[in-house]
């Protein structure tokens, strides 16, 4: 037998009462981080509170005190005994990151945006990672990670740990309640009346966003339900002596205030002005960002019904026009198809790099033409070419467009747009709407010179964007705060002759709907109805075209 026995070995006078004491407590350690995270990362939510509340000092500290509170409750319950250095740690350095980008571009981080930065490429995001983010990381999140992480801990037992934190739980839930209903109907009305103020507090905003944005993709994955099946070429598009081209234009962060043909005081535009389009000069996007707005504008949901699911339940425009024998390609030059093309063919046109286009490492859009002339010199049926711009992304404008034909001098020639004078964000943006024109033009020119098919060229741009108006930059603002320049966008359309002959489609009668409100709500059904195809699913009430034709098919 094993005669084992455990000695305790005695500290010295004095020794075990010092090591004891040893360390912050985890309720200081706690507190210290909420009251760094809300002073620090909140500059915005700060300067908000104070426009809400200029002159009633009572009600701005008592909203702060009851968001304080509330933020402290989170934290503390978020961080239980061994998850509480891991989650501070997480929270400094995500509220670092968000507070960045909020403070100096205005961004919010919602679920869409958080959807938008999951789906973009490497080589769009690098330009949004630059020396002062890193500065502000490291200054504001990395540095106290690291001093949470390390700092010594006074642990009680396990059982007074945990009323301990039960006790702050109902402390700050105590705290919580009596300041907010210490101005209840100031507080509650601020709340809900100003939203832009709930939305920049950090780091539970974009903490949220994160959250909602798993539990979406986690879900059971839907099911594609078939969707105009019933599609068939109308009676002009089947007696079309040669294949019909419909070439569209998926835009990229085009704004209408900007856009030429809407009569903006630099004409942006003049490429296009002299091929004669129909431009649409108030039209309204169904989305601030990419990753929302452009398969809304696929989809047969109208913005009021449109959700991420609701998307992806249904086939979208593109499917329809296969149904009815189209033939269709997709080609991208941005960030990829967002799931509207799964069912088709697709391509990333940058992957056929050359000098000419792709110099400075990211191809601009000329690199579509050569690809245009080599498809209407081959095609031999009906088919949907849709091209998915680099456009006017930001924030790096400059390089959309060739060094040379920076027209609008001096440019913003830099991703950190908010160091820019407005006027050189200004010229750096037009000058990405003067070589989207050019292109556009081009692309005009090239069907048109062409006898092989009988074409049309259809352009809307998926969002606008903010040039620190409001000091706002960039796009994604959630649609409850979005000033016009993000939501309002570009539209335009061009008939060849042929088409307007083989498919009875009247340019005149589409231009008298010139100045009519229209959406991307419209999009889908006046596809549909410009290539002459039928289908139930074709709403007449949102077709542009359904009074505009020699007949109804």
């Amino acid at each position: 037998m094993f005669d084992v026995r455990l000695t305790k070995t005695e500290p010295a006078a004095g020794e075990g009462k010092a090591v004891a004491n040893r360390g912050i407590s985890p309720f200081l350690l706690t507190l210290f981080v909420g009251v760094f995270i809300f002073a620090a990362h909140n500059l915005t939510f700060w300067s908000r509170l104070s426009a809400v509340f200029p002159d009633q000092t009572l009600s701005f500290t008592l909203f702060a005190l009851t968001i304080f509170a509330a933020q402290m409750f989170l934290i503390t319950l978020a961080s239980p005994r061994w998850l509480q250095r891991p989650m501070l740690a997480f929270l400094l350095v995500l509220g670092a990151v968000s507070s960045f980008y909020q403070d100096t571009l205005g961004t919010t981080i919602d679920r869409d945006m958080i959807q938008n930065a999951m789906t973009t490429t490497i080589t769009e995001s690098k330009h949004l990672i630059t020396f002062p983010l890193a500065l502000h990381v490291i200054l504001f999140g990395l540095l106290p990670a690291v001093f949470v992480i390390f700092v010594p801990i006074r642990r009680a037992g396990l059982i007074r740990a945990t009323v301990g934190w039960v006790g702050a739980l109902v402390l700050y839930v105590a705290i919580t309640t009596a300041s907010l209903y210490s101005d209840a109907k100031n507080l509650m009305g601020a709340g809900r009346e100003h939203q832009e103020v709930v939305t920049a507090i950090q780091p539970f905003n974009p903490a949220n966003a994160i959250y909602s944005y798993a539990s979406m993709m986690l879900r059971k994955p839907t099911i594609v339900q078939p969707f105009g099946r019933d599609a068939t070429p109308g009676v002009l598009l089947a007696a079309a002596d040669k294949p019909v081209l419909v070439l569209i234009w998926a835009g990229e962060t085009a704004r209408a205030q900007n856009w030429g043909l809407n009569g903006y005081e630099r004409d942006t535009t003049p490429e296009l002005r002299k091929r004669g389009v129909v431009n649409f000069n108030d039209v309204t996007a169904c989305g601030t960002a990419t990753a929302t707005s452009l398969p809304c504008m696929f989809s047969h949901l109208r913005r009021t019904e449109y959700s991420f699911d609701g998307g992806l339940s249904h086939e979208n425009l593109l499917d329809v026009m296969a149904h009815a024998g189209f033939k269709v390609e997709w080609w991208d030059n941005n960030t990829g198809d967002k799931g509207i093309a799964t069912r088709q063919t697709s391509m990333f046109i940058s992957t056929r790099s050359t000098p000419e286009y792709c110099g400075r490492g990211e191809c601009i859009d000329g690199i579509f033409l050569d690809l245009i002339r080599e498809k209407a010199e081959t095609i031999t049926e009906n088919t949907v070419l849709v091209l998915h711009q680099i456009g006017s992304h930001g924030p790096s404008y400059f390089l959309r467009y060739p060094e040379d034909e920076a027209v609008f001098a001096p440019a913003c020639e830099t991703s950190e747009v908010a160091n820019c004078s407005p006027e050189d964000l200004r010229n750096g943006y037009d000058n990405t709407l003067l070589y989207s024109d050019k292109v556009m033009a081009q692309s005009i020119d090239i069907l048109n010179a062409t006898d092989r098919v009988i074409p049309m060229v259809f352009y809307a741009s998926d969002h606008g964007e903010s040039l620190g108006e409001n000091g706002l930059y960039l796009h994604g603002a959630p649609w409850f705060m979005a000033p016009l320049q993000q939501i309002k966008v570009p539209m335009m359309v061009w008939l060849s002759d042929r088409f307007q002959q083989s498919l009875g489609v009247s340019m005149a009668c589409l231009s008298r709907k010139s100045a009519e409100p229209l959406s991307h709500d419209n999009i889908f059904s006046s596809i549909l109805g410009l290539a002459d195809i039928v289908t139930e699913v074709r709403n007449p009430a949102l077709d542009l075209t359904s009074d505009c034709r020699k007949t109804e098919s």
